[in-house]
Formats: C-alpha cells, structure tokens, sequence
C-alpha cells in the first residue's frame, strides 16, 4: 500500500517513514500543506497520515480541500492538538480517524490496518489461498496453519497479489506499492521478493506470465 505522510517535523518523519517502509509500506514524504495537495492531485494513496500544524497551508485547510473535492482517500490525522475542540474540528473536516503525539508506534500501525480495511470495504481481512493465509490485522502469515515469517515487503508483494487472484500485476505496480519517492530500486527487487515468497509458501502459488508479471491462480 501507498501512503502519504504529511509532516513537518524533521525527526518525526524520519522515525514515522522508517517504520512505516518496515512495515511494508510504500511512504511518500511531505513537510508542507502546499507539497501534500500536489501530491495527492498527482497520485492516489491508499492513506494520507496528516499532521494539522503545517507551514503555506493548515492541515485542516487541506482536508477540508480534499474533501470538498470528493477525494475519498483516507485520512488520519496524527497531531499534539489534544483539546476536544480540536479533535471535533479535525473529524468534522473529513478525517477518519485521530491520534494524539507522542504516540505509540504499535497503535499506530493498527490504526492505519484499520482504515485501510473500512476503506476496501473487508470487515474481516483475511486471505486464504491453496493452504495459505494471510491476516492483516494481526500481520501472521501461515501455510498449513504453519506459521511463516515474510519480510515487509514481501508481505506487501503477496498481500497485493492475494487482494487479485487471477490478474497479472506487472513489475512496475508492484514496485509502485512497495516503494515510495526516492527509494533506490535495484533491477531484480521484485524477482527477489517473489523467489523469496516460494521458497516460504511454495513454488505453484505465484506464477510468471512471461512478459508481463506476477498472478496468484485462482483458486
């Protein structure tokens, strides 16, 4: 998945894209309410995990622009603002969630599971496919009810798979989902991944369409 993070402190950031981009996510970076509207006018997010006290334009002010523009995507917003007032201001903006700084990096993560879960509509978001399964919410990954460490990204690479069994998603989707604005991606990242998810799940549950990319069979 892809998400926005829009903040404005140096160290924040840096803490919140490192774990953000271990944990599977594809995170691009933004320290200002101008560069997030062009961000999120150029490119869709599966997530914006917005700050509210941004430089050149508020981050009340862009959500409310983002909303007016019947722009779905959502948001949570992740702000020191503590007083009620605020957090009423920030959900009757558009947000669809609220965190108060500092917080815990652990409940972070499982906000941002569950928005993106309400927003595609899963109320229980498991994946099982030829023995395999895949939970999101608790982030376990089992063959044959064995349990299986993937890495976050190739956690990410079989989550996107799983979410389309029978469509090919090419190399560069699946780049798009894994990395975000300046991230080095060597030539074999994704054939690196996909080796690995074989050699842990089994060699029949991603195919190769010669050509074109990566599917997961129907079942």
């Amino acid at each position: 998945m892809r998400l926005l993070l829009v903040e404005d402190d140096t160290m924040i950031g840096q803490a919140v894209q490192g774990l953000l981009r271990g944990d599977g996510y594809a995170v691009d970076w933004v320290v200002d309410g101008l560069q997030a509207d062009t961000a999120l006018l150029a490119h869709e997010y599966d997530l914006v995990l917005l700050d509210l006290g941004l430089p050149r334009l508020d981050g009340l002010q862009l959500l409310r622009q983002l909303r007016a523009r019947k722009d779905a995507t959502p948001v949570l917003v992740a702000t020191a603002r503590d007083a009620v007032k605020d957090r009423v201001a920030g959900l009757d903006a558009g947000a669809d969630d609220y965190i108060i700084k500092p917080y815990d990096m652990d409940e972070l993560l499982a906000r941002i599971r569950a928005l993106t879960r309400r927003a595609a509509g899963r109320m229980e978001a498991v994946y099982e496919h030829a023995g395999v399964m895949l939970n999101p919410r608790t982030r376990e990954a089992t063959v044959q009810g064995q349990p299986v460490l993937l890495s976050g990204r190739e956690w990410a690479v079989l989550e996107a798979l799983l979410q389309r069994p029978g469509s090919t998603l090419s190399r560069q989707q699946l780049e798009d989902k894994l990395y975000g604005w300046g991230d080095e991606v060597s030539s074999n990242a994704i054939e690196v991944y996909i080796h690995g998810l074989r050699k842990k799940l089994g060699a029949a549950l991603v195919l190769n369409v010669r050509g074109v990319g990566y599917m997961v069979p129907k079942p």
